[in-house]
């Protein structure tokens, strides 16, 4: 493998602050958000459906701006780092990979995250790119910036639907991590085990994968045949 694509929320980033911050604006417990957090995942909803559940109605886009210009924007430190973060990268760049942080998020996530200095060649988010996953567009930069072959490029991510299925489908090598609501609750779906490269518990796991290149099936192939078992704003099962 020459270069690793990491997405960036519970991939590197815990969202622990994220939605606590959500529910302080609101003005409900933590819990209360998380529980309806879990629900929606569990639905094979998106997460930000649980905002509405507790505000029927809201543009979550105008909140965004209101928190902001209330000066409870983002807000990331090392703090919100998964503790493997720095030793797995570390590991992949001493080991002569290139390693690529990009997912989805705002310019001014691309800002903190390039402020923690990790050892990565590249920092980007999705509004940086202007294109979100699980856009082919976003695979396509991703494929673009690699720098290398995409049978050659491994992209690790915790979402089915915006990390799994559209990097296969973009010819992408892949790793689904068993982290986060989303990473934990599909990681045993059979369409997760069938189309997934590998499948892992750490990031530290991956520098062992560095060396696993094998055949890969074409693009049109994995997009044609391997199911989708979620969809962004309406996760079901399909086959």
């Amino acid at each position: 493998m020459e270069t690793i694509v990491l997405d960036i929320g519970e991939t590197l980033v815990r969202d622990d602050r994220h939605w606590a911050s959500w529910a302080n604006w609101l003005g409900v417990p933590p819990h209360t958000l998380s529980a309806l957090v879990g629900a929606a995942v569990a639905q094979g909803r998106d997460a930000t459906d649980a905002l509405l559940v507790l505000r029927p109605g809201m543009d979550v886009d105008e909140a965004c701006s209101a928190r902001v210009a209330a000066g409870r924007g983002e807000h990331l430190d090392e703090s919100d780092l998964y503790q493997d973060v720095r030793p797995a990268l570390g590991e992949l760049r001493a080991a002569g990979v290139r390693v690529v942080v990009a997912g989805n998020g705002t310019a001014r996530a691309g800002e903190l995250l390039r402020a923690l200095d990790l050892p990565a060649d590249l920092v980007v988010t999705s509004a940086e790119w202007g294109v979100r996953k699980p856009d082919p567009a976003f695979f396509a930069r991703v494929t673009e910036f690699a720098g290398a072959a995409p049978e050659a490029t491994l992209y690790v991510g915790d979402h089915p639907a915006e990390d799994l299925f559209p990097a296969a489908a973009a010819g992408l090598r892949t790793a689904h991590l068993r982290r986060g609501p989303y990473g934990h609750w599909w990681a045993d779906h059979p369409d997760v085990v069938e189309t997934a490269d590998f499948r892992i518990g750490a990031l530290t796991e991956l520098v062992g994968l560095t060396d696993s290149v094998g055949p890969k099936a074409p693009p049109d192939a994995v997009s044609d045949e391997k199911p989708k078992v979620v969809r962004r704003g309406a996760l079901r099962s399909v086959r």
